[in-house]
């Protein structure tokens, strides 16, 4: 039997190679970017890509940074400002209620209507700022509470005070226990709430000052950079092709030098006006206020004086503890007064804190005269002293009431027009700088455009 040769085995097939996988996308853009920069053309259209985005990304932090900015400075005259001046005209309103209160209790019977409604406008007052500041308040939690704290206590206080004048009229002595314990509510209580209200308040227009004059230093170095690779290109271009100018180029030079130059010099001026307000306004502004404050309570512990007649004691268990916070309060008057006379900046400035403390310095005269007819024995003598007419200390304080009030008002017109003026000052550079931005990154598309219209 034949058997038929077997054949012969296949070799063995060799595995099949998986085809090349594809790179990232990342990758494929770099290899492109790199293969399109080893020519000229593929070079410059880089280069306009490149200037095109930072003149654009310096237009848009340009137009992010200052728009922050003008917000902050409309804070400072539109919001922060007047609600710190209302603050303050809270606390004022409550201590010359007090004041008016404790003048209205002298009188007794001959309590004058002037006095009378002068009480019962500067309860209202407070009442009416009080809720004006609750509606625009609301970012500020310690506000809330001082606010509530006043709303809480102020009805209280105006009960005693009623209860007091009640008894009073009765000829009752527990009218003057009364007196003092409203006295003490709104000392202990109700003005430093108010104090801290105001502290809170002027506390926001600072940092409103801080954030609207602080400089803008990412737009300026976006600037900077994108004006110093726009020169370096035309430079690149003229090295190349011995042309000078590539007008687009230049056009989109200057019109980031003009955005830069307008964010440089608007912003220099915005802060000095601001800063001008902030010195010259809000400064004075403070102190005058502390200064009006510690002449109400100079006020209110005179006539508070007259009323416990040595029945409340201070702490050295021998002098009259209204008549020792009334000289606190004086110094703390003439101390203000002179630091108030030294930031006046203008004649119309300087002369009512001048009248206030030559006024100042008559009621002191006069209250010295008053403490020794009081203290010789003849009340009624040292009354008409304290609340008569012509000639009393009430009347001294008037004249410095009404002087502080004349330069307060003075440097309120003072804060107000140089805060406009630095707002003003920022004025279109958030749109110019947005358009100006938009032109020149299509001016200079354009100028590399024209670079690359001779390769065709």
């Amino acid at each position: 039997m034949t058997f038929a040769p077997s054949a012969p085995a296949a070799p063995p097939t060799a595995p099949a190679q998986p085809p090349p996988g594809r790179e990232s996308a990342w990758a494929e853009g770099v290899a492109k970017l790199r293969a399109a920069a080893t020519t000229e053309p593929g070079r410059l259209r880089i280069i306009g890509a490149v200037l095109a985005a930072l003149v654009v990304l310096f237009g848009a932090v340009t137009a992010w940074q200052i728009s922050g900015r003008a917000a902050a400075a409309e804070d400072v005259v539109s919001r922060s400002q007047p609600l710190s001046a209302d603050a303050a005209s809270i606390y004022r309103s409550l201590a010359d209620a007090d004041t008016a209160s404790s003048s209205g209790f002298l009188a007794g019977g001959q309590e004058s209507r002037a006095v009378r409604d002068r009480y019962l406008a500067d309860i209202a007052n407070a009442s009416k700022l009080l809720v004006k500041a609750a509606a625009n308040t609301e970012g500020s939690a310690q506000s809330q509470r001082e606010i509530a704290l006043l709303n809480e206590g102020l009805p209280r206080y105006t009960g005693l005070i009623e209860q007091a004048r009640a008894n009073n009229r009765q000829g009752l002595p527990l009218g003057g226990a009364y007196l003092r314990y409203a006295n003490e509510q709104m000392s202990r209580q109700l003005l430093p709430a108010a104090q801290r209200l105001y502290e809170a308040e002027t506390g926001r227009l600072y940092r409103d000052y801080d954030e609207a004059d602080s400089w803008p230093l990412a737009a300026l170095g976006a600037g900077l950079l994108a004006v110093g690779v726009l020169v370096w290109a035309q430079r690149r271009n003229y090295h190349r092709t011995n042309r000078v100018f590539n007008h687009g180029l230049v056009a989109a030079t200057a019109a980031s030098v003009v955005v830069l130059l307008w964010l440089a010099v608007g912003h220099t001026v915005a802060r000095a006006d601001l800063g001008t307000s902030r010195s010259d306004g809000q400064e004075s502004l403070k102190v005058l206020n502390d200064a009006r404050i510690s002449s109400l309570q100079a006020r209110a512990n005179e006539n508070l004086t007259l009323v416990s007649r040595g029945a409340v004691l201070a702490a050295d268990k021998k002098s009259d503890k209204y008549d020792v916070e009334y000289a606190g309060n004086m110094a703390g008057l003439d101390s203000g007064l002179a630091r108030a006379a030294r930031l006046a900046d203008d004649e119309a400035g300087s002369e009512p804190v001048q009248r206030a403390m030559s006024a100042v310095r008559e009621w002191q005269e006069r209250h010295r005269a008053a403490r020794a007819t009081d203290v010789r024995g003849d009340y009624e003598g040292a009354l008409v002293q304290v609340i008569g007419g012509r000639g009393s200390t009430g009347a001294s304080f008037d004249q410095v009431d009404a002087a502080l009030q004349e330069a307060l008002a003075h440097e309120q017109r003072e804060f107000s027009s140089a805060a406009r003026d630095g707002l003003g000052a920022f004025g279109g550079l958030t749109a110019g700088a947005l358009v100006l931005a938009v032109l020149g990154a299509v001016a200079s598309l354009l100028g590399i455009g024209r670079r690359l219209s001779e390769y065709r």
